[in-house]
């Protein structure tokens, strides 16, 4: 019987593992530096939502504050307070007082 030479083998097989074994770290370094720049994305976009949402609520306040504007616009109050204030005038049962000017 004839021994086989097992030895290039098993340095082939050694070998194969080893670049196998790199390769995976490297895989694993990448997907891991890869993640920390998506978690620091995730972080910045958390900011800008953030952000945007308070602008939101702003502008939806601001959309009440105007409609409940527009409806006091519609009403007789608002007519009135307007033709004291700019236009001067007064109901007919009024009595208007006004301050004495001072002389210089």
């Amino acid at each position: 019987m004839q021994r086989r030479k097992v030895q290039p083998r098993r340095r082939q097989s050694k070998l194969m593992t080893l670049f196998m074994l790199v390769i995976v770290i490297i895989v694993m370094a990448v997907c891991g530096a890869r993640a920390l720049s998506l978690h620091e994305k995730s972080q910045e976009l958390a900011v800008t939502e953030n952000q945007l949402q308070a602008e939101l609520d702003t502008a939806n306040q601001t959309t009440v504050d105007l409609q409940e504007k527009e409806k006091y616009m519609h009403t007789k109050k608002y007519i009135e307070d307007e033709a004291k204030n700019k236009l001067g005038l007064v109901k007919p049962d009024e009595i208007v007082i006004k301050p004495k000017e001072k002389e210089d």
